[in-house]
């Protein structure tokens, strides 16, 4: 839709910030994520071109014509361009490749990568192809989770030391908060667990890009549901203070479930950050004009749910209804009525009144 290779609009005149490339195969990916909707698992005899992955459609299109359409500057709001690996030792190659023919068309150059298949002679060579930043998908928030679902108990490939060597390898060429690590809310984990895992990226001077688990359609979690709404908010208020130094995971207060309880910071200063909607952007890597140029409207939400109250993550700055709605929602500890905002002091009695 950015590029005009799709007609369309984005609800509420959303702008997407970054243009994001999957490389594609015709034999796909070799990972067997059990929520992923390119996992070689998934229960569909569909050609793997076909599949939706975070929740929207990947038509192919040739790099060259996205280079044709970058150099007629079709889309000059962009700020930075994303291009993604899957599991397939080609995409060591055509990922430098295909950051080659991009770079300096649209802004700054991230890559997503598997780090399953590269090493740090690699990582090198893709600085020097020149991404200045980079992603890696951890997506769950425990080793024991990342095994059921990514590694050995799906007869995926993935490892989860490897994964958390190749982010430190990563922070270690491209430099300090240059690495995002995705992590995905609602796999199994508890807010502890995950807010945890964001603390343990940030002390290894990486920050992380949070999503909310969708269920894709005939992966082996497509009966799964979306974790609760106050679920998520209080997970991306936790992250919002770890990425931004204001609090950290040991000041915060956990009760029954792993529930966050207290985020660990005055209760002006949290009511401030709250009411400036940023912990509710989309988390992603930033550009020259903005925090969050990777802004992916709607790619882990419906615009329904959008519609209903329910933006995952905003691709744009929160409006003051919008607050309102956040609020209320920090304030839902499951299925529970919505409750007022109270301050911070007050969250351990609310918790046990939910």
């Amino acid at each position: 839709m950015t590029l005009g290779l799709v007609p369309g609009e984005f609800l509420r005149g959303a702008r997407l910030y970054c243009l994001n490339f999957l490389l594609t195969y015709e034999d796909g990916c070799l990972g067997r994520c059990a929520y992923c909707g390119l996992s070689r698992g998934r229960r569909s005899s569909e050609a793997w071109s076909e599949r939706s992955f975070i929740r929207v459609d990947w038509p192919t299109v040739s790099i060259d014509e996205v280079v044709e359409r970058l150099d007629a500057k079709v889309c000059p709001h962009v700020e930075r361009a994303c291009v993604s690996m899957v599991t397939d030792y080609r995409a060591r190659r055509d990922l430098l490749t295909v950051v080659a023919r991009l770079r300096g068309r649209a802004g700054g150059m991230s890559a997503l990568i598997t780090p399953t298949i590269v090493d740090y002679e690699w990582l090198v060579s893709l600085r020097e192809a020149g991404v200045d930043k980079v992603g890696v998908a951890i997506d769950a928030a425990n080793e024991s989770l990342f095994n059921r679902l990514r590694g050995r108990g799906v007869g995926g490939p993935h490892r989860w030391d490897r994964y958390w060597k190749v982010v430190e390898d990563s922070v270690h060429i491209f430099g300090r908060y240059n690495v995002g690590v995705h992590l995905i809310v609602g796999l199994g984990e508890t807010e502890e667990e995950m807010v945890r895992t964001v603390q343990r990226a940030y002390d290894v001077r990486a920050l992380t890009h949070l999503f909310s688990f969708y269920p894709e359609e005939r992966s082996q979690m497509e009966g799964c549901p979306q974790p609760p709404i106050g679920q998520y908010r209080r997970v991306q208020l936790a992250r919002y203070l770890i990425n931004k130094g204001l609090s950290t995971v040991e000041g915060m207060r956990f009760g029954e479930g792993g529930r966050i309880l207290s985020f660990g910071v005055a209760d002006d200063k949290l009511e401030r950050v709250v009411e400036s909607g940023l912990p509710f952007l989309t988390s992603g890597c930033a550009g020259k004009n903005r925090e969050n140029a990777c802004n992916r409207p709607f790619s882990d939400y419906t615009p329904r749910q959008a519609l209903m109250g329910e933006f995952r993550n905003f691709p744009f700055q929160p409006n003051e209804s919008d607050i309102l709605i956040i609020m209320e929602q920090l304030r839902d500890y499951s299925l529970t009525p919505f409750k007022p905002w109270v301050k911070d002091t007050d969250w351990a009695l609310a918790a046990s009144e939910g």
